[in-house]
């Protein structure tokens, strides 16, 4: 899975070498202001082989070249950042130097995304999300989401924490929002998106108390032609001793058994020449 670009410069021939990614980790890490947090990043990076990195609460008004460094390494030199508001949020997107990225990118209040080129030419886009944790706030966010599919089309997958659920079994508990359980559900639904199945845990986050609250917040959304680029793609949860939730990693290309689950959506009626493809 290789693109070559070709430069010449006073008769020499220079071969730049892109990949497509193969594994994207998606993590909270309950803020990046501490050596001990960035080395947990580090150690997750290498022993997942990670190409991108999706951070979410870095708790950082600024995420310089040395922090990136120290967590990362060399071989990550391209990142989009979202700053902190004070000691909470934050987002990080960073990616290996031989990925190819289109250069388009976007900040928006709780997410970032960015625009990746696959090696056959089909440019896809990327957004990393941290969702706000006040109910008004939760409303713009999704609105947030529609504004960003408008603006970024063709394939699309957004992963991170939501801080939102969509169905009651995401709880572990009867204390649910339905109100706003039913936008997000509505939001998946009118943009036409798809949950990739999680594999090794059923809730990404825990409160950590005795009786503790385990939801699922943490997930990976894509739209059918994402999936279409990516049919093998695997979501599979890590383990991490320093956060509250469970950090993700989307293998692209880790589902060898070629079998994939079927699962009707919501959004398939609506869809131009579904109503003919049933009936034939």
């Amino acid at each position: 899975h290789l693109k070559h670009l070709f430069f010449c410069n006073i008769g020499r021939v220079f071969q730049l070498v892109l990949m497509d990614p193969t594994k994207i980790l998606i993590c909270n890490v309950r803020g990046l202001n501490s050596s001990a947090r960035q080395n947990s990043v580090r150690e997750l990076v290498v022993s997942s082989r990670a190409d991108i990195v999706c951070v979410q609460e870095t708790k950082l008004a600024d995420v310089s070249r040395q922090v990136l460094l120290s967590m990362l390494g060399t071989d990550f030199s391209e990142s989009l950042f979202l700053p902190s508001e004070g000691a909470s949020g934050g987002i990080l997107v960073a990616w290996r130097r031989h990925l190819g990225s289109t250069g388009l990118t976007r900040v928006d209040n709780h997410s970032v995304s960015v625009q990746f080129c696959r090696d056959e030419g089909q440019a896809w886009w990327l957004t990393c999300v941290y969702g706000p944790q006040s109910n008004n706030e939760k409303v713009l966010f999704l609105q947030e989401l529609r504004d960003i599919r408008a603006a970024c089309s063709g394939p699309w997958i957004v992963a991170g924490d939501f801080n939102l659920i969509y169905k009651a079994e995401d709880k572990n508990n009867s204390n649910l929002n339905r109100a706003m359980m039913g936008r997000f559900r509505r939001l998946i639904d009118d943009l036409a998106l798809k949950e990739i199945p999680l594999h090794g845990c059923r809730y990404t986050w825990s409160n950590q108390q005795d009786l503790p609250t385990l939801v699922k917040l943490d997930r990976v959304l894509c739209s059918v032609d994402w999936e279409g680029l990516f049919p093998n793609a695997l979501l599979q949860s890590t383990a991490s001793e320093d956060s509250d939730h469970c950090p993700l990693l989307l293998g692209l290309r880790d589902n060898k058994s070629g079998r994939r689950r079927f699962h009707f959506e919501a959004f398939w009626p609506k869809l131009e020449g579904f109503q003919e493809a049933v009936q034939a």
